[in-house]
């Protein structure tokens, strides 16, 4: 009777001991091979974040000049007393609502067709592709030539009798915003297009031409079939030229219209660049960043939770 109580309790514990022993094994075996990882990402992401926060509350104007803590006021400034930083946000929005879906749907659509593999879809990849190859300089001097008085569009407005219609693109506070999407348009759709072809292709054909003989067309089978099972990564591409309006598109406002004229194409990612380096009032471009960094995560996640697949 006292040796049965032993016995159970040795063998209920071995197990313990081994699943123990194993955690800890796992966890060591995690930390050696990640380890290096997560150092790199600590040094070159996670500190200069934390970095970012730590910035937007000081006072300064230059790496050589001395910084002053100032607590929350950059925040305040920005939106209390800032009516550059209102219409930065509200332009970014305006060009968030038309390149996002103007982009990412005809990609979608393009890549779809590519996918079929129809004769010359090779020669028309390389085509949608090269913009990507472009640098945004020269990108910017080729919209330049359709944009300037005497540019391509107002001569063929002009050729057609809609001269009415002409304007300085880049210089009209009524045009400018959108002749700057339109370059982000150009210039997105081509390297999603792409994109799209590389997942588009792995779907089998068999699942087309089972829709195809259930009296289906390419219309129904885009949207109705394709579009679901690629809803996941339709997200992520999403989020990765959301992210892009954001900070990135700011490169073309600086070459084409430096946010003008007035603030008429003035966007957060250039506001932040001109902060930061024409004003040079480092905190305060900073405090521009950690809104820009919240906006950033707060569209992300809805664009997750909305492409969200739950099968």
């Amino acid at each position: 009777m006292g040796v049965m109580p032993r016995t159970q309790t040795t063998e209920t514990t071995r197990p313990i001991k081994h699943l123990n022993k194993r955690v800890l094994t796992n966890w060591l075996s995690f930390f050696v091979f990640s380890g290096p990882a997560l150092i790199v990402f600590a040094i070159f992401m996670l500190y200069p974040l934390a970095n970012m926060f730590h910035v937007s509350t000081l006072d300064w104007e230059g790496l050589i000049k001395p910084s002053v803590n100032i607590g929350l006021a950059n925040y305040e400034k920005l939106f209390t007393h800032d009516r550059h930083f209102s219409t930065a946000l509200l332009n970014t929005a305006i060009q968030i609502a038309i390149a996002l879906p103007g982009t990412i749907f005809p990609a979608f659509i393009l890549g779809f067709f590519l996918s079929l593999r129809w004769p010359g879809y090779r020669i028309l990849r390389t085509v949608y592709f090269s913009p990507v190859m472009l640098a945004a300089p020269g990108v910017s001097m080729l919209f330049l030539g359709l944009y300037l008085p005497d540019g391509i569009i107002n001569f063929l407005l002009r050729q057609f009798g809609l001269e009415s219609l002409t304007h300085v693109w880049l210089a009209d506070v009524n045009t400018s915003l959108l002749a700057v999407t339109a370059v982000e348009i150009w210039a997105g759709i081509g390297f999603y297009t792409v994109l799209f072809f590389g997942v588009l292709s792995n779907i089998p054909r068999e699942i087309y031409e089972a829709a195809l003989m259930e009296g289906a067309n390419l219309w129904e089978i885009l949207w109705k079939i394709v579009f679901p099972m690629t809803l996941d990564f339709f997200g992520v591409v999403l989020m990765l030229h959301y992210m892009w309006l954001l900070l990135g598109a700011a490169q073309n406002v600086l070459l084409l219209t430096q946010g003008g004229p007035g603030d008429s194409s003035l966007t957060l990612g250039f506001y932040l660049y001109k902060q930061a380096f024409q004003i040079r009032d480092l905190g305060y471009s900073q405090a521009i960043g950690v809104f820009i960094f919240f906006v950033g995560l707060a569209g992300m996640l809805v664009i997750r939770l909305a492409t969200h697949r739950k099968y």
